[in-house]
């Protein structure tokens, strides 16, 4: 297996490739990391992938990684939808390197992340219908309802928001173009995995959940491409059993 260290125009990756497909056409995936993490830190879900006959990219989000600014996880924390709308913006300049690179083949392209990673890729399924499927670990669709809890819990603990009312709701206006509660209809039967601990008090399991339940039924013909698992004991950390399950997934639909 082939690990290269690379910069795509301004965005620093893994990429990870079976030796001897290096410059052939295969499926691709594209995984994101969470908030404080880094690239290398999602080595083991680009092994199981790759080892499937999969290309694997692992980009440094903005802010993280090698492009870290020492900035403290508060200022981090201030600036997390500035990092997730990066990432979404991000996607989709990686997937176009892909076509004119050469290395897609037949256009299959999945998705996944974790945590902040998770997050986004769900934002990445509201605005980009070329992507074929996705793995969501732990996750949230509801950008407006996090960010309006995430901006009340700072509030409550005394910190004054360094932003105005009206940029509050610019904001939220622009974080309502990519949450995909608001425009469920975006998954178009679309296969997706999710995994939630039960137990996750930094990405809380209910809202995830809820939605899966509200949306379900539109994959009534095919349920088996909405899957949702439940970690009874799990806090905010994906067991080996949900890796390799995300992994499964991408090879069912990209190389089946």
């Amino acid at each position: 297996m082939i690990i290269r260290e690379e910069r795509w125009g301004h965005i620093p990756l893994l990429h990870i490739v079976e030796e001897g497909y290096q410059d052939k056409q295969v499926p691709v995936v594209i995984f994101l990391h969470g908030f404080t993490s880094a690239k290398e830190h999602n080595l083991h879900y680009a092994h199981n992938i790759a080892k499937k006959g999969i290309r694997v990219l692992l980009p440094d989000a903005h802010l993280h990684g090698a492009r870290d600014e020492n900035l403290d996880e508060v200022q981090q924390s201030l600036r997390f939808w500035e990092i997730v709308l990066t990432s979404i913006e991000e996607v989709g300049f990686l997937r176009e390197e892909l076509r004119t690179r050469g290395l897609i083949a037949m256009e299959k392209i999945g998705l996944g992340g974790t945590s902040m990673g998770g997050i986004a890729t769900l934002g990445c399924l509201t605005v980009y219908d070329w992507v074929d499927t996705a793995s969501v670990m732990m996750g949230a669709p509801n950008f407006v309802e996090l960010s309006t809890a995430q901006m009340a819990q700072f509030e409550r603990g005394g910190f004054k928001l360094p932003i105005t009312d009206e940029e509050k709701q610019g904001l939220l206006n622009t974080l309502s173009t990519f949450d995909l509660a608001n425009h469920p209809s975006a998954l178009n039967n679309r296969p997706v995995y999710f995994w939630h601990g039960k137990q996750d008090t930094v990405v809380p399991y209910e809202p995830t959940r809820n939605f899966y339940e509200a949306v379900k039924k539109d994959y009534a013909a095919n349920p088996e491409r909405f899957v949702f698992v439940s970690d009874d004991m799990a806090g905010h950390a994906v067991s080996r059993k949900g890796m390799l399950q995300a992994a499964e997934w991408f090879a069912s639909y990209l190389k089946g």
